[in-house]
């Protein structure tokens, strides 16, 4: 059974990874349930993702904040109004150790019961938040359950908070209590990166520590197709929160000079970014497209001349970043434009796949020339690369990282 917090209707692209596993799964032999809220208020909602066919969904009620994004909620606001907004923000803050924590007290007993009745072998939990562990930690205690708990981020690194220093102290306490508690219950830890395998190898686990990477979903465009256009279409998608930071590369795009360039951000974009980037006077280059469903995000991604990814230095944690948009962009199968740390893992698989180009973050000039190259090569008719070689498309696809995940579950059962 997985436990994760996000699932459809939920949206976002923290739902691909445990809704990729409920639908392969089944397809490879284990019988698979999930058990998921029944309506956390998320941020964003898409209807049009349908739950997996083959697997059992149960839902435990939801008791806890709405999702919602502080930063947002005080920008623009001052005096009391600011005040009141922060102390109503305050509580929240302080749960530890995340804002979720409370789905725990309806998401336990919801779990034990399942588990008995069912005769599951195997408890999947799979964060953020981090809190879903402690629910894997609780019904492995009731029940003897084996337990595997999947990381698609770290724990106990953050390249993107920002808060009180106080409130951080608290939190990451909270969070490193987790990771310590993850390491010594867990029979198995998978990891979405090297970089988080590492930190947990660090704190002395009980059981095995893997890298499952995320997938790319080939199938997921099919039917999809790229129409041609008369101006360079750069589509990023995601939103913006923490230390993500579109600033250099909207300098970078208006130091091009290309009038022909269109860049589309797709997904939640700061109200302060937003501000500052309307004093680029960038005009129709710069297109912000609200949040949409995941299918209207393959189909622009795949109706673009070429793709952004960005990812944060952040002291050094950005090199570890390997996120679900990395394999998806590379499903679209669209030239990527790396702004990423050059060592780093996203940038080691870029090269390694010849599927774009990268540039480090705080290198604008680099950006300029890279944007300017692009766009040269369009207008020559020569951007496109080849696609994906076999080999490469069968190693990071879902259904392969699906495969690694059952031979783990037998592993972790014999």
């Amino acid at each position: 059974m997985i436990v994760s917090f996000y699932f459809p209707p939920a949206g976002g692209g923290g739902v691909q990874r445990p809704l990729k596993f409920a639908t392969h799964l089944p397809e490879l032999g284990v019988e698979t349930h999930v058990l998921a809220p029944d309506d956390p208020r998320w941020i964003h909602r898409d209807d049009e993702l349908q739950p997996p066919t083959l697997a059992w969904v149960h839902r435990a009620r939801y008791i806890g904040t709405s999702g919602r994004k502080p930063a947002e909620e005080l920008h623009g606001t001052q005096g009391l109004e600011r005040v009141t907004k922060q102390v109503r923000l305050a509580g929240r803050r302080l749960l530890v150790p995340d804002e979720n924590v409370s789905w725990n007290l309806t998401a336990i007993p919801a779990a034990i019961r399942i588990v008995r009745a069912e005769g599951i072998d195997v408890l999947i939990t799979t964060s953020p938040p981090s809190s879903v562990h402690l629910i894997g930690a609780a019904v492995k205690k009731a029940t003897g359950v084996k337990w595997v708990a999947d990381l698609r981020d770290s724990i106990v690194a953050h390249p993107h908070r920002h808060a009180e220093r106080l409130v951080v102290h608290v939190k990451e306490q909270g969070e490193h209590a987790v990771a310590r508690l993850v390491a010594r219950r867990a029979d198995a830890i998978t990891c979405v990166s090297d970089a988080i395998v590492d930190e947990l190898r660090e704190r002395s686990p009980r059981g095995a520590v893997v890298a499952i990477p995320n997938g790319a979903d080939f199938d997921d465009f099919a039917g999809l197709e790229r129409r041609p256009s008369d101006r360079f279409r750069l589509t990023h998608t995601g939103s913006f929160f923490g230390k993500r930071d579109p600033r250099p590369f909207l300098t970078a795009l208006k130091a091009a000079g290309l009038d022909d360039v269109v860049v589309r951000f797709l997904g939640d974009f700061r109200a302060a970014d937003r501000e500052w980037a309307e004093t680029l006077e960038l005009g129709d280059r710069l297109d912000l497209v609200p949040y949409a469903s995941r299918r209207r995000s393959l189909e622009l991604q795949r109706d673009s001349e070429a793709l952004l990814l960005l990812i944060p230095e952040a002291g050094g944690r950005g090199k570890g970043v390997l996120s679900g948009k990395v394999f998806e962009y590379l499903a679209a199968e669209r030239p990527i434009l790396a702004v990423v740390p050059p060592d780093g893992a996203a940038a080691g698989l870029i090269r390694e796949t010849g599927a774009g180009v990268v540039v480090a973050p705080d290198d604008v000039d680099a950006m300029t020339h890279a944007l300017r190259d692009l766009h040269g090569r369009w207008r020559e008719g020569t951007l496109d690369g080849p696609p994906l070689s076999e080999e490469w498309r069968r190693k990071v696809s879902r259904r392969t990282r699906s495969e690694d995940l059952a031979r783990l579950l037998e592993e972790v059962t014999a």
